[in-house]
């Protein structure tokens, strides 16, 4: 009754459709050493709950009941909007500030290190 050309039109659908959504929901790449040494000073966390992970605010200690498929495109995002407001880029020290704007720690970056930095938070 159904031709196979439909059963692998729906196949192969399904299958894009199914990648598209996995690409589109990938954290973007970053700088182990530099996003390490930034992670303690951000007032987000991501943790582990019941039904899956969510992000906590450190402050607070609440939670921003984000749908598991979106936190870390979510937590990305947070952390932009941070480091826009946080962080300095003078030459290839990387200033961490706090919420008066006073530096709290300075990072020393190489050429690759500045790149992602510029590129990712868009300093």
């Amino acid at each position: 009754m159904y031709s196979k050309k439909i059963l692998w039109a729906i196949f192969f659908t399904f299958l894009f459709v199914s990648l598209a959504l996995f690409y589109q929901n990938l954290p973007a790449p970053k700088n182990k050493r530099v996003y390490e040494q930034i992670l303690p000073y951000f007032p987000y966390t991501i943790q582990k709950e019941l039904g899956g992970i969510d992000i906590v605010d450190k402050r607070t200690g609440k939670d921003l009941n984000i749908d598991n498929v979106k936190v870390y495109v979510a937590f990305d995002e947070l952390l932009r909007k941070w480091g826009k407001k946080h962080l300095l880029l003078s030459g290839d020290i990387l200033v961490i500030l706090d919420d008066n704007g006073h530096p709290v720690k300075k990072i020393q970056l190489n050429q690759k290190e500045r790149e992602w930095v510029k590129k990712f938070f868009g300093l």
